[in-house]
């Protein structure tokens, strides 16, 4: 990691450096600071506002009754799918890692949540390693390299551009799949 064996390091200081956005995220009953901060009294309430507005959850927080002391049910019920996954980015970059695991993280959401949560998800992976999880290709085409798996093995590998190339490939054929109503004939 950044050149130190993980090996060297704690279990607790390697997990610190990851950050995790699932497809199906855990809410628990509490407000929504409570949520992101997960009871690290080190992160300030300013930080998560400040990580709030950089993914565009801002918005609907602020909208709520009680804002960021907006009590959420079990399993954040009275949210939609969107927010609850936008509360989610705020709490995997208040953390600031270092790594940023997606898995899935925009496929429970319609198309126009998806288009916010992909700026978000875009934004958060500025600067940083990211592994994304995606069958949505729209999540991955900016992405340095993408390895394109079948059956448990690595198929593919390329960018974006090499990969929608080849000819009879494994990613086109899926390019050519989501995309068939848009590509020209």
């Amino acid at each position: 990691l950044d050149g130190v064996d993980i090996r060297d390091l704690s279990t607790n200081d390697l997990r610190s450096h990851f950050g995790l956005v699932l497809q199906d995220n855990a809410l628990f009953s509490g407000t929504i600071l409570e949520n992101i901060t997960l009871g690290n009294t080190n992160i300030t309430r300013e930080e998560v506002i400040k990580a709030a507005h950089q993914v565009e959850a801002h918005r609907f927080i602020e909208k709520l009754e009680n804002t960021y002391d907006y009590k959420l049910r079990e399993r954040g019920e009275s949210l939609s799918m969107g927010q609850k996954q936008l509360i989610c980015f705020v709490r995997a970059l208040v953390y600031n890692p270092r790594i940023l695991i997606l898995d899935e993280a925009t496929s429970s959401v319609d198309s126009e949540t998806e288009a916010l949560v992909t700026e978000a998800s875009n934004k958060m992976m500025k600067g940083r390693t990211s592994i994304v999880v995606a069958h949505r290709l729209s999540t991955i085409q900016g992405a340095s390299k993408i390895l394109v798996m079948h059956k448990g093995e690595i198929r593919e590998s390329g960018s974006h551009q090499e990969l929608i190339t080849q000819e009879n490939g494994l990613y086109k054929k899926l390019y050519e799949l989501q995309y068939k109503d848009q590509l020209v004939k």
